[in-house]
């Protein structure tokens, strides 16, 4: 056992307008691998999100950080350092608070570490055009940065979902507001303390809301001088803040909920899938959108493919993230663990349970552990396979041919991502042209890179995050045209 020191006595306060904001009462932030105070944070108000969104109003009017693109490259970069310096402590306060294993907290702070590196290259390379579409008569296109953003930060990965939005938004040049989520905010404050002690940032262009409860979320979504919302969490939510959104017409950018399936053909390298799927399925101990959720494998194989991982998933190391032995950590409370010890029971009437999770409470009192579950069912429209449940159970659902895969594939309301797993490369790249998915993956799961945008399909959401088009989710167009007197 190797245990990670416990970051004791942190607090997060909300930050608006260049300083923080302590006063008040405090709520507890827990430790989810054994349900013991981590920390505290200031809870936001409605109060405050109102003075959030005037300062970055004012940043955003009254400042030249609209306009300085190397203004905010050097912040962003700058960012960027300070973040690589404390590297190992954030990814520990991830581990203790998110309860994902360290070797995914360090792996998601590095992503991010890169992902701001990248915006703040593109800072720099924002262009236009000019054209002459009849003598004397000069058209200009500009791309200029949208206003306010607001940027609602999920629980299950705080760190590169803050950081993606939040750094394509500042790079396009808009000033922002962040509200992160009840379960994370001492991993939120511990990152953005590095961006505000940017000394070149102006006072104002980042602020940060904690969760204050519905009134504080609904008063961000529906306030006037908010421009855009970016927000990853569930559909259902998505659908909310859209419909919320729709009376000021604010562009919105959702990155929603999936029911990510893997197909397995009967020429896939067997070992290569088991692995990938295995460390796929079970990433923040399968709380992520993009989870390997759903094993569509051919007939042929499928009880050879179901055996190779209910000995993988059993041979698995659980228990809390900042123990660095372990692979698999906590899911993020309790009462999520007892809703997916529900759906368990719920699934052994639908089909065959081949390795049912336990819960670890005997060895981890108070912690909320489950260990990995994979469910066998011939039947696609089951609650179990249509519902994203967003835990460590998975589905295995066998096919005879490529077009049933696909029928089974697209049989859930989203579109998000997929991967297929074949020798045969033409096979492959049929099967990544007909699925409707934003992201396919070739004989690999879950690989997302800070160049490659990703947008979800259907109910998974709208608009693009990472890659150069993600600036433009921040963006507006303006055409200036010019007639000039020719001699």
């Amino acid at each position: 056992m190797a245990l990670l020191e416990r970051p004791d006595g942190l607090v997060a306060e909300n930050f608006v307008n260049g300083s923080w904001h302590g006063g008040g009462d405090r709520l507890n932030s827990l430790d989810p691998a054994s349900g013991t105070v981590l920390g505290e944070y200031v809870p936001g108000s409605v109060a405050l999100i109102d003075e959030a969104v005037a300062s970055a109003r004012y940043a955003f009017d009254h400042t030249q950080w609209a306009s300085a693109p190397r203004l905010r490259a050097e912040v962003l970069l700058e960012f960027a350092t300070r973040m690589a310096s404390a590297h190992k402590a954030l990814a520990t306060l991830n581990a203790y608070e998110n309860g994902k294993s360290f070797t995914q907290a360090l792996a998601e702070v590095g992503a991010a570490i890169s992902e701001t590196r990248y915006y703040a290259g593109l800072a720099r390379a924002a262009t236009g055009r000019m054209m002459e579409p009849e003598p004397g008569h000069y058209s200009m296109v500009s791309r200029e940065p949208v206003g306010v953003a607001a940027i609602i930060v999920p629980w299950n990965a705080p760190v590169t979902l803050l950081i993606r939005s939040l750094s394509a938004a500042l790079a396009a040049g808009c000033t922002a507001v962040v509200k992160p989520a009840p379960q994370t905010p001492l991993i939120n404050a511990a990152v953005l303390k590095h961006l505000f002690d940017v000394a070149q940032l102006p006072n104002g262009a980042v602020n940060s809301v904690n969760d204050g409860g519905v009134a504080v979320s609904q008063r961000l979504v529906v306030h006037p001088d908010v421009d855009v919302i970016s927000f990853t969490g569930s559909s259902a939510v998505g659908k909310r803040i859209m419909a919320a959104a729709a009376p000021s017409l604010k562009r919105v950018s959702l990155e929603l909920g999936g029911k990510t399936p893997s197909i397995v053909f009967d020429d896939a390298d067997l070992d290569l899938a088991s692995a990938e799927l295995t460390r796929a399925s079970l990433t923040n101990c399968g709380q992520q959108c993009v989870a390997a959720s759903r094993f569509l494998v051919h007939r042929k194989v499928v009880d050879e493919l179901a055996e190779k991982l209910t000995s993988r998933f059993g041979h698995l190391r659980v228990g809390p993230g900042y123990d660095t032995d372990n692979q698999v950590g906590a899911l993020i409370d309790v009462q999520n663990r007892d809703r997916l010890t529900g759906w368990l029971d719920r699934a052994a009437n639908e089909g065959e349970i081949l390795l049912r999770g336990a819960t670890l409470e005997d060895r981890y009192p108070g912690g909320a552990f489950l260990t990995p579950s994979l469910v066998r069912l011939e039947n696609s429209g089951s609650p179990v396979v249509q519902e994203e449940l967003f835990g460590p159970i998975i589905t295995l659902e066998p096919f005879s041919d490529a077009d049933e895969a696909l029928e089974k594939a697209h049989a859930t309301a989203y579109g998000l991502a997929a991967s297929v797993f074949t020798r045969d490369l033409d096979r492959a790249m049929r099967m990544a042209r007909r699925l409707r998915t934003g992201t396919v993956w070739l004989n690999v799961h879950g690989k997302l890179i800070a160049e490659a945008e990703m947008e979800g399909h259907r109910e998974s959401g709208v608009g693009r995050l990472h890659g150069a088009d993600a600036l433009g989710e921040f963006q507006n167009t303006k055409h200036i045209y010019v007639p000039f007197e020719r001699h």
